[in-house]
């Protein structure tokens, strides 16, 4: 990456805007020595219905699509939590149950994309009939989920993510406050940035990273069913932290579309963006010319 860097045309495009965080932006600058161009969040350059299933997994059914909007519009606004852990890892068994049955306790209705849980986790959850016991308010995917659709949707008030720099902008860019599980590496820096810095989260309680392709011992608990549960209940319960959290999340939200509008910050960006390609590539098409000679 470094070496990319170094050998960059004039500036790093980055997936972000400017009022998110201008001050570690001003830094990046300084350690690379060339311009960063903030662009995002792309996920917002084109809000088609299409394109936002698309953004998913152009193999999951449109009839899939239509039953999952179906189930979120019967439920409150701003009522259901998001669960999904990334496309990498799940927590192991004795983890995840702990996590099944926080949600279970809840009395909150939630999505959950449960696409590597393994064969004993799916066991389970089979014997232990959880999918039954929650089915009124409850619901699990278990293939690619089309999470840009998913969070835009009014009916959800949460999302429970792994920290990971996609899930993180979407999320912001949806205006929806966080319960933060970070996995392994920068999810644990994004986690900081999302609690500590712009206040729109709150920690579930992860302390260790899980490394991919280790050994991830299934007899490993990292945060009970209650710690859980009361991470849910400050987030979404009528206290004023709360409150603050999702207001300051609709905030970042309103401002990450002003980003992207024609006038707006990243919209300026990427049109500088394109006028210094356009001059570099004048400049080498003038060298070579000149070289002809």
């Amino acid at each position: 990456m470094r070496k990319a860097e170094s050998e960059a045309f004039g500036a790093i495009v980055a997936n972000t805007f400017e009022e998110l965080e201008s001050e570690y932006i001003k830094e990046y600058k300084k350690a690379i020595g060339k311009g960063v161009w903030c662009v995002g969040p792309v996920a917002l350059c084109n809000k088609d219905y299409a394109d936002k299933v698309e953004r998913g997994n152009k193999l999951v059914s449109a009839d899939e699509n239509e039953y999952y909007l179906k189930w979120l519009d019967s439920k409150e606004p701003g009522s259901v939590i998001y669960v999904c852990l990334g496309s990498q890892s799940c927590p192991a068994t004795l983890q995840l149950i702990e996590l099944a049955l926080a949600l279970e306790a809840s009395n909150r209705p939630f999505i959950w994309v449960l696409r590597n849980a393994s064969e004993e986790s799916q066991k389970w959850i089979l014997e232990e009939k959880f999918e039954e016991r929650i089915k009124d308010r409850g619901l699990l995917i278990r293939s690619w989920a089309p999470q840009v659709l998913i969070l835009s949707h009014p009916s959800i008030g949460a999302f429970l993510t792994h920290c990971g720099g996609n899930s993180m902008v979407e999320g912001m860019t949806a205006g929806v406050p966080m319960l933060t599980w970070p996995v392994f590496s920068d999810t644990f820096r994004n986690e900081k940035l999302i609690v500590n810095v712009i206040k729109m989260g709150v920690r579930v309680g992860v302390e260790k990273p899980v490394f991919l392709g280790e050994d991830e011992d299934e007899h490993r608990v990292q945060v009970k069913k209650d710690e859980i549960k009361r991470a849910i209940e400050k987030l979404m319960s009528g206290g004023e932290e709360g409150k603050e959290m999702r207001k300051r999340a609709k905030e970042l939200g309103e401002m990450a579309e002003r980003a992207v509008e024609e006038g707006g910050s990243s919209y300026l960006n990427v049109t500088l963006f394109i006028q210094d390609v356009m001059a570099e590539q004048a400049r080498l098409a003038g060298m070579q010319l000149m070289k002809k000679f």
